[in-house]
């Protein structure tokens, strides 16, 4: 374990053992302190402190007082704030708006340690506490919320989070270079209302101001509050100019105000990455925390590798591409090899690397030379629904530093378990490198997202055409054969994504009976701000087409569509002939192999045989839980019958594996 002194200050202790007489920046984080450059308040604060400023760190500080806020004493340059690794609303609540009850970014997993919406709560208490001192706030939370949003949790269109949590400024996508241009010109005597022209940045002002860059304008809060086709045009505006190439300065009003975003900074090129990568990580939960627990998030980080940034997959569910850009650049292999090494001599270290990826795996480059000077295009997408005639798809620089990892002594294995994009990898005419994932990188499972067979549902997701995924899953299983491995795949789904309609989750659950793969786990679509879906989930428009979509928006049809994906589940039963019904599929209600899901049971009538009804609420759950017990007691009265009916349940499940397996 790293002792303190491997860390930055967590206390005034640690700030007097580095002979500090003060701090320039007090970072506060919802998160508790992981000092791992999986996450993004270590980057920054490393980059800082290597620039030459004094990073303290506040994390999960007591939210109900000002007393934590004040622990460092006033910091000479400021407050940084950072909702976290990931949104907090979706750390805290399922999609149906369920209190979660384990927070991986917590010490023991403890929920509680953090409030909804932390940016809005900690810079409002930093005012309290300070008054005028300069905030600056960013990561995912606040980079997603720069503009009015729709707001899933209250059902409402929000004003940006700068106007709500009272900030100066928004460091808004990956922030390390507009960090370092805020602190520098902070260092020099600039005022914080003085800095306007910092790309990458998102500042209030009074309505006519002038503006650094050429702008425009996105409309009214008060008009994008309530005109859901104002709203969709909006957000079409700023995903057609969240590129660093040709993307112009947005203007959106608030009375008297006026709310700007300035241009977005360039991505990081690879010398610069490598540079951010190479700072001296504890790569480690603070020492702290190891009295509760540790901090559960690391588990899978702790092993891992970061290689690229940025994803011009562009899945409109998807916040990546409004957030760290489809622009992907992609560390040197010199950088990741010397991080592997670093892995290799870590005391705990088992031989095995969990991941080399990012937001896609297998992306090291931008899709095409063209985007290099002309970005990428406003309105079109890289791969899907079909791939560009621009596109470039090479492995082989991914396919060699694997290889090169490999050789590394105390390495016994590296896994790919971040999102490999299947199209992508099957559009590629040379296939070393899919014969060396299938042989060397793929855990006994590789998990890919599909996510529906619908292409109506598709087209909406910004995904290929369910043909693309069946022609892949051929391939891999027979790759798998050749190498004489038993291996399987475990695709992503989604239910409700808004263009599916019920009779696409009957589709899809005809597709999953024709493959015999039963889903344990099934993802609602969940609508968060900054993406596509989101927009079209709130609007039914497409604010890229400006084409009417039908969504799914009542609770009860949500849980139809996803009993649907999930049809074999006795406890879904009668959900699933409730969705036949309403969709006019009572056909597949029956005992015929070609049915989905039995009749309802009523009991028996006086002749003594069994009859099927297809009213719901005669399947009772107290019948099934009946049989249940009698089946039960009569095994536990036969011990060899008890035997049979196991070895019959593990002859099915070996069955079903090798289904699956193709």
């Amino acid at each position: 374990m790293p002792t303190r002194l491997d860390f930055l200050p967590i206390n005034q202790d640690d700030v007097k053992a580095r002979n500090w007489s003060e701090v320039d920046f007090v970072f506060v984080t919802a998160d508790a302190y992981v000092d791992h450059p999986s996450f993004g308040v270590s980057i920054l604060s490393r980059v800082l402190e290597s620039e030459g400023f004094r990073v303290a760190i506040l994390a999960q500080p007591d939210y109900k007082s000002t007393t934590d806020f004040k622990k460092f004493g006033r910091p000479r340059l400021g407050f940084l704030v950072s909702g976290g690794n990931i949104d907090s609303m979706v750390a805290h609540y399922t999609v149906s708006k369920k209190r979660r009850s384990y927070d991986y970014y917590s010490p023991g997993g403890k929920m509680g340690l953090r409030p909804d919406r932390p940016v809005i709560v900690y810079s409002n208490r930093i005012r309290e506490a300070y008054g005028d001192i300069p905030i600056i706030v960013g990561g995912l939370e606040a980079s997603l919320r720069r503009f009015a949003h729709y707001d899933y949790w209250e059902d409402r269109v929000r004003r940006s989070i700068l106007v709500d949590s009272r900030a100066d400024l928004i460091s808004y996508g990956m922030g390390e270079k507009t960090l370092v241009r805020i602190a520098k010109l902070l260092d020099r005597g600039v005022p914080i209302k003085k800095i306007r022209d910092v790309r990458g940045t998102v500042y209030l002002a009074k309505a006519g101001e002038k503006i650094a860059y050429d702008y425009i304008e996105v409309g009214d809060f008060d008009t994008l509050k309530s005109d859901k086709e104002a709203y969709a045009q909006a957000f079409g505006i700023q995903y057609k100019n969240a590129d660093s190439v040709h993307g112009k300065a947005l203007v959106e009003y608030y009375g008297d105000k006026m709310l700007v975003q300035n241009p977005p900074m360039p991505p990081l090129e690879r010398e610069e990455l490598d540079k951010i990568y190479a700072l001296p990580y504890a790569r480690n939960y603070h020492p702290d925390y190891e009295k509760d627990g540790g901090i559960p998030a690391i588990a899978e980080v702790k092993f891992s590798i970061t290689h690229n940034r940025g994803c011009f997959g562009a899945c409109n569910f998807c916040a990546i591409a409004f957030h760290q850009g489809r622009s992907v650049r992609s560390r040197s292999e010199e950088s990741v090899i010397r991080e592997a090494k670093i892995i290799s001599s870590m005391p705990d270290f088992k031989g095995y690397i969990n991941d080399v990826g990012g937001p896609t795996a297998n992306f090291r480059y931008p899709s095409c030379k063209k985007q290099l000077e002309s970005g990428v295009c406003a309105s079109k997408k890289c791969l899907a629904p079909t791939p560009c005639k621009n596109l470039e798809i090479d492995h082989s620089e991914y396919m060699h530093m694997l290889s090169e990892i490999e050789k590394i002594p105390k390495i016994k294995k590296v896994f790919i378990r971040s999102g490999i994009r299947f199209d992508y990898l099957l559009y590629d005419k040379d296939d070393s490198f899919f014969k060396k994932l299938v042989r060397d990188h793929v855990s006994g499972q590789l998990k890919v997202a599909p996510e529906h067979c619908s292409n109506n549902a598709l087209l909406m997701m910004g995904k290929p055409s369910v043909e693309v995924y069946e022609k892949f899953r051929k391939k891999y299983f027979d790759l798998c054969r050749e190498a004489g491995l038993e291996q399987y795949i475990v695709p992503y789904l989604m239910s409700s994504h808004p263009g599916a309609t019920m009779k696409d989750a009957v589709e899809m659950a005809l597709w999953l009976k024709k493959w015999n793969y039963s889903p344990e786990q099934v993802q609602d679509f969940y609508p968060t701000p900054g993406t596509i879906s989101t927009v079209m989930y709130y609007t039914g428009i497409h604010p890229l087409t400006k084409k009417k979509v039908p969504v799914t928006t009542d609770y009860r049809e949500k849980q139809l569509q996803r009993a649907l994906l999930q049809y074999k589940k006795p406890e879904n039963a009668n959900l699933v002939r409730e969705a036949l019904t309403l969709a006019g599929r009572e056909d597949l209600i029956g005992n015929s192999p070609e049915c989905l899901v039995r009749p309802a049971f009523s009991g028996k009538p006086k002749g003594g045989k069994r009859s099927y009804s297809k009213d719901k609420r005669q399947d009772s759950k107290k019948a099934r839980a009946q049989s249940h017990l009698r089946a039960t007691l009569r095994l536990l009265r036969d011990p060899h019958k008890a035997a049979r009916a196991v070895k019959r349940r593990i002859s099915s499940a070996v069955f079903s594996a090798k289904m699956q397996k193709g």
